[in-house]
């Protein structure tokens, strides 16, 4: 059984109809890429499946059971963090305090925490500071720590490497297989050479339809196909 499992989604925001007859299954473990042209659909799929947009037809099933009712919140407790293009962290709050508020009891486990500080050492070295004084990289890694702070078994991760420098994309590169080796992860971005190197599985979406769905190895070797589906050149 997959872990996570679109049927036939469709979603609409206002009269524009933004996602058709999306089918996709994730399987469990690793991380699964889903790639696309701008504007393709993919921020819209991680929505739909977060509660933040509702689908309408179609379905969300994670672990079997329909979650496409569920508010953003009751999907949260459910096993399922989202870390959202824009990073969702709060500027006006410390390290700390951010990472509290991502917490259902308002502590921390002294051995995620540990594991946040293996990850993303700035974070400890800031832990202090607003995050509005973060650099674009350690403000994404609060981002990524507040989606795993507490056990997860799924994490949407949209676009992480946008704006980011050579240097931190590589750290986010390793700090992501080291979180996917116990973690499922669906992940978007637009950098192929990080999706590649990470992805296990992936699916291209092209004008709100999967057109494509296979291995990262695969997809990787074939540059035609890759020039088809997001016009990427050798």
């Amino acid at each position: 059984m997959s872990l996570l499992s679109l049927t036939r989604m469709k979603t609409s925001i206002g009269q524009y109809h933004v996602l058709h007859d999306v089918t996709l299954d994730v399987p469990e473990g690793g991380v699964f890429v889903l790639l696309g042209r701008n504007g393709a659909g993919k921020t819209t799929t991680l929505r739909s499946i977060m509660g933040l947009w509702r689908p309408s037809p179609g379905s969300v099933t994670f672990r079997g059971e329909d979650i496409s009712g569920l508010h953003a919140s009751e999907i949260a407790r459910k096993g399922i963090s989202f870390v959202p293009e824009n990073m969702g962290i709060f500027g006006g709050l410390t390290v700390e305090e951010n990472l509290v508020l991502a917490t259902a009891k308002g502590r921390f486990d002294p051995a995620r925490l540990k594991r946040i500080y293996a990850l993303f050492p700035a974070l400890e070295q800031f832990w202090t500071k607003q995050a509005w004084s973060l650099s674009g990289g350690q403000k994404q890694m609060l981002a990524v720590a507040r989606a795993i702070i507490e056990r997860r078994e799924l994490i949407l991760v949209d676009e992480p490497t946008k704006g980011l420098a050579p240097a931190i994309i590589d750290g986010m590169a390793k700090a992501f297989a080291e979180i996917g080796a116990d973690t499922t992860i669906l992940l978007v971005e637009q950098n192929f050479n990080f999706a590649k190197r990470l992805g296990d599985g992936l699916a291209v979406i092209d004008d709100g339809r999967i057109v494509h769905t296979g291995t990262m190895p695969e997809f990787a070797a074939d540059t035609a196909l890759q020039e088809q589906l997001l016009s990427l050149s050798a």
